[in-house]
């Protein structure tokens, strides 16, 4: 068994920095979990805690059962995969697989059935002879792997491995990893900063922001259910819509403000959220995905909001629309952290769109910029959080 356990793990920095804080979390044996979130979130330090490159200021870990707090790298018998390859320049593609065996000092013939094995898995056979400047991007990055998996270690631990990749090689080589961790059923700990991968790849995918352990679970789960402002911010491809409003009674049904605008919501959402009445005479966040609003002339079942068109992006079997909408949109803590500070200091609503729409590509030929628009709120699918907490209204 090699599951993987951190328990009250902290992180401190000796300029004072808090990278990981209280950290508690459980990868189950054979299990691909993708660590994800912003820049400098923690989760490359809780990553090389694992693997032995960074000391633990408290708490503990377990790999397999065995407590690893003092063990060096060597010891906790796992493999890892970094982001810029680390090859060998000099060496064959045959001799960087087998490096780390050689170390060991494995039996030679051991060290050719398991390169073999190796190359044949992530198909390198016909290149082993070669160098890795001889390569591509993605071949050297399946050595690097090679290297790893070739030690048939308890764990492989991959930190942004696709990061250097052109956008093409990334979705294959996201393929040929999931398939990869499949076909052998290592404990995987995948860290990136890009959520299109943690939600394609993992069988869970961990949440983190400014240290902490945001969220946890399957990456549909996570798209529906999000724990907190964060996670409903950060994760989800065009991200989801989070607007200030105000809440009122209207007999039985709850009145949303937007502005100006107002929606009813009955039957479903309050099933959903069945806080968001008791929320009544206060102002809530409202979360609304892409693909919940539509144009109002093919949803006339639906309330409707009005908002102004500034900008549509053609992506082939679908559009993306940018409008804004006379309200103030939320930028929950922690993201876009690399936005210029003049920028945040105006408010979202002074310096972009504050509500994006993915519709049909036919549905977009009749839109015109800068003219008002129509759109229809499922209302059945809306999220509602508490602003104060960043808590979900559930």
């Amino acid at each position: 068994m090699a599951e993987v356990v951190f328990t009250d793990v902290d992180k401190f920095y000796e300029n004072g920095v808090h990278a990981v804080q209280d950290l508690n979390l459980e990868i189950r044996d054979g299990e691909f979990l993708v660590l994800v979130g912003p820049s400098g979130c923690g989760k490359t330090t809780a990553l090389r805690m694992v693997a032995g490159l960074e000391e633990i200021s408290g708490g503990t870990m377990s790999i397999g059962g065995r407590v690893v707090n003092k063990l060096s790298p060597k010891e906790r018998d796992v493999a890892m995969v970094f982001q810029n390859y680390a090859l060998y320049p000099h060496l064959s593609v045959a001799d960087n697989i087998a490096f780390g065996l050689r170390l060991r000092k494995e039996p030679r013939k051991m060290i050719e059935e398991r390169v073999a094995w190796a190359a044949k898995m992530l198909d390198l056979t016909p290149y082993l002879a070669r160098r890795p400047k001889e390569l591509s991007g993605g071949q050297r990055q399946r050595v690097a792997m090679g290297r790893a998996i070739v030690r048939q270690p308890q764990a492989f631990l991959m930190d942004e491995p696709l990061s250097n990749l052109d956008a093409k090689l990334r979705v294959q080589m996201r393929a040929d990893i999931s398939k990869l961790q499949r076909d052998l059923g290592t404990t995987t700990i995948y860290v990136t900063h890009d959520q299109v991968e943690a939600m394609t790849m993992g069988d869970r995918v961990a949440v983190m922001s400014a240290g902490l352990l945001q969220q946890v679970d399957t990456p549909q789960r996570l798209y529906d259910q999000p724990a907190n402002l964060f996670v409903a911010g950060f994760i989800g491809t065009p991200p989801m819509n989070l607007i200030e409003a105000d809440i009122s009674f209207d007999g039985l049904a709850v009145t949303i403000s937007i502005g100006a605008q107002t929606l009813t919501v009955v039957d479903a959402g309050l099933k959903r959220y069945p806080r968001l009445r008791a929320a009544g005479g206060r102002r809530v966040v409202i979360g609304l995905r892409a693909g919940d609003l539509h144009l109002a002339d093919h949803r006339p079942e639906l309330p409707s909001v009005t908002a102004r068109l500034e900008l549509v992006e053609a992506l082939g079997s679908e559009s993306i629309a940018y409008f804004r909408i006379d309200a103030m949109a939320i930028r929950p803590e922690g993201l876009d952290e690399e936005v210029d500070d003049e920028l945040l200091g105006e408010g979202v609503t002074a310096a972009r769109p504050n509500l994006v729409v993915s519709i049909p590509a036919e549905s977009a030929y009749g839109l015109r910029l800068d003219t008002d628009v129509r759109l229809a709120v499922d209302t059945a699918k809306l999220h509602a959080f508490d602003p104060a907490t960043g808590e979900p209204l559930r």
